[in-house]
């Protein structure tokens, strides 16, 4: 079973008036996982699809093709898939990949089959994907998570301590404009970013999860001087504009994947943000 949910864009001036339950309506996706079902999003933000695929003891594929105007899904599409469950194998046009928990795969824009499976349908693969659009072909590369080398950063003593770990990048893999990634909180480590940034040019989607089922993030949100928060619960995720921060802190250490998508593959382009003028 597949499921496909589209989301609008917003503009800032209409965001800051909606109640909590509004902005969860518009930027939290709450299900990404579900045994034996496809669970994806539509955002009409720079028309990123993302979601979950999990398959249990039959395989699973994503079929959408006359919702997207093509004849298959990856037709005028590139695809990044991080595994957040057991071990699994994705086959590509009748090649399969071994996609063990972690790993990584960066899949083409033209492949044309797609299929996700589980080796132990009692302990499934949980693939997150994230999907763009795309002018060129690069190849598909599989990303191990042995050989993806950290980038360390922040502090004890600011809570930020964490790794980051960037598999869809220039520094692993060509790509159109997704760019997909894993930040991993140390314990006694809550925050991410702090001080914030915004990136008009791009917009991001976040994956929260290795979270204990009492932990809770505060996910940040909305123009600089006009901030909102949501309440996130485990492998739920956020879409979060080009206009908005994306900051977070939570009851304990979690980890994320982020996506990105727009007009550059640069990942450093930030605006960032003086902590006197957030409100």
């Amino acid at each position: 079973m597949t499921k496909l949910a589209t989301r609008y864009a917003n503009h800032p001036n209409e965001v800051k008036h909606f109640t909590t339950n509004e902005l969860r309506e518009n930027f939290l996706v709450d299900t990404i996982f579900e045994p034996g079902k496809v669970h994806l999003t539509y955002t009409h933000n720079d028309r990123m699809i993302f979601g979950g695929v999990t398959p249990t003891s039959d395989e699973l594929t994503i079929p959408f093709d006359k919702e997207l105007g093509v004849d298959y899904f990856l037709e005028r599409r590139e695809l990044g898939v991080i595994n957040i469950g057991g071990d699994g194998v994705v086959v590509l046009d009748g090649v399969e990949y071994d996609i063990r928990g972690r790993d990584g795969l960066y899949v083409e824009k033209g492949t044309k089959e797609v299929l996700y499976r589980s080796k132990d349908a009692n302990h499934p693969a949980k693939f997150y994907i994230n999907s763009t659009p795309a002018h060129h072909a690069y190849p598909t590369v599989k990303i191990d998570r042995n050989k993806v080398e950290p980038i360390c950063t922040g502090e004890q003593g600011t809570l930020n301590e964490r790794k980051i770990y960037q598999y869809v990048h220039p520094n692993v893999c060509e790509s159109c404009q997704l760019q997909m990634g894993l930040t991993m909180l140390a314990p006694g480590s809550v925050w991410n970013t702090m001080p914030c940034h915004t990136h008009e040019r791009r917009m991001e989607v976040y994956l929260y999860f290795d979270m204990n089922p009492e932990t809770r993030v505060f996910h940040f949100m909305g123009k600089p001087e006009e901030t909102r928060h949501l309440v996130i619960s485990n492998e739920q995720a956020i879409i979060s504009p080009s206009w908005s921060i994306h900051t977070g802190t939570a009851t304990s250490n979690y980890t994320f994947i982020w996506g990105m998508c727009g007009e550059n593959i640069a990942y450093t382009d930030m605006d960032h943000v003086k902590m006197e003028e957030l409100r």
